[in-house]
C-alpha cells in the first residue's frame, strides 16, 4: 500500500466530524485505487448520508474489484450499509450481483433500493454473460422490471424501471423479439394510463429512441471489454439464479407477479444463501 492511499485511509479512521469524514471519504474515493475498498465499505455504515453517497460513487468507479467484498457486506446485520452496498452493486453492473439485484428492486422497502436496483437491472454488463447463461437471466431481469413498473406505488421507482427496460431493449438479441414487443407493450400502456407526467415522458422518449433503432444479432453487437470472471463464478451465479427459480415456481404459478415478493422475503431472512 502506498504512501498516499494509507494517509488518505488514516484520514477516514481519524476524522472526527461529519464535514472532515465526507471530506475524507471524498478524497479516499477519488483515487480509485483497490485497496480503498475496505474503508469505503466500513463508511457505508457510518451514519453519514453523504459519506455513504461519497463511498458508493468510489466503489462504483473501481468496479468489479470491489464486488466480492459488497458481497459479504450483504450478508451483515446494518440495513443502511447493506441497502448503500446494494446501490454500489446496482451502478456497477456485475453479474454477481444480478439475483441480489433481482430481489431488492421487487421487494426492498426503501425505494431508493428498488429505484437503484430497477435501473441496475437494466444496465448491467450483459456483454459479459457466455450465450448459454444469457437467455435465463434476461428473462428474470424482464419480468422483474414488468413487475416493477406495474406494480411499484412510486413513481420515482416506476421511472426506474423504464429506464432499466429501456436499457434491457437496447441489450436483447434479435432472436427474443417477443421480449422486445413485451416492453413496447408496456410502454404503451404506461403512457396512456401512469399517474406521473415524469414517468410517461421517460416511456415517451424511451419508445421515441427504441422505434428508431431494431435489435441486432450480439454477433454484429459492438465488441467490449470481455468479462474478468473465472467459470466458478459463473457456476455460484447460475446456481443462485436456478435456485430463484425454483423457488418462484413453488410458491406461486408461472406469470405470477407476486411470487418475487415471497421469494425476497425469503431470501432476506437467509442471507447466507443468497
Amino acid at each position: 500500500m502506498n504512501a498516499t492511499l494509507q494517509s488518505l485511509i488514516r484520514a477516514v479512521e481519524e476524522a472526527d466530524s461529519s464535514t472532515l469524514l465526507l471530506e475524507a471519504v471524498q478524497n479516499l474515493a477519488a483515487v480509485r485505487l483497490e485497496g480503498s475498498v475496505p474503508t469505503l465499505i466500513a463508511a457505508l455504515g457510518y451514519n453519514n448520508p453523504g459519506a455513504a453517497v461519497a463511498a458508493v460513487d468510489g466503489l462504483i468507479q473501481i468496479g468489479e474489484p470491489a464486488v466480492p467484498a459488497l458481497l459479504d457486506q450483504l450478508d451483515g446485520h446494518n440495513y443502511s450499509a447493506r441497502a448503500w452496498a446494494i446501490r454500489a452493486l446496482a451502478g456497477i453492473g456485475d453479474p454477481r450481483g444480478l439475483v441480489t439485484l433481482l430481489g431488492a428492486a421487487t421487494a426492498d422497502f426503501a425505494l431508493s433500493v428498488r429505484r437503484a436496483a430497477a435501473r441496475g437491472l437494466g444496465t448491467m454488463k450483459w456483454h459479459w454473460f457466455p450465450d448459454e447463461f444469457l437467455e435465463i437471466a434476461q428473462e428474470e431481469a424482464l419480468e422483474a422490471l414488468l413487475f416493477v413498473a406495474q406494480q411499484d406505488e412510486e413513481w420515482i421507482v416506476r421511472y426506474s424501471a423504464v429506464v432499466g427496460l429501456h436499457c434491457l431493449a437496447t441489450a436483447i438479441s434479435a432472436d427474443y423479439a417477443d421480449w422486445r414487443s413485451q416492453i413496447m407493450a408496456q410502454f404503451e400502456q404506461m403512457a396512456n394510463s401512469d399517474d406521473s407526467w415524469a414517468v410517461r415522458g421517460r416511456v415517451w422518449m424511451a419508445q421515441q429512441q427504441l422505434a428508431a433503432t431494431t435489435a441486432v444479432p450480439v454477433s454484429q453487437s459492438v465488441e467490449e471489454q470481455p468479462s474478468p470472471l473465472s467459470a466458478m463464478d459463473w457456476h455460484l451465479i447460475m446456481e443462485k439464479l436456478y435456485d430463484r427459480r425454483v423457488q418462484e415456481r413453488l410458491v406461486f404459478p408461472e406469470g405470477d407477479p407476486r411470487r418475487y415478493r415471497e421469494l425476497a422475503v425469503a431470501i432476506a431472512q437467509n442471507p447466507q444463501n443468497s
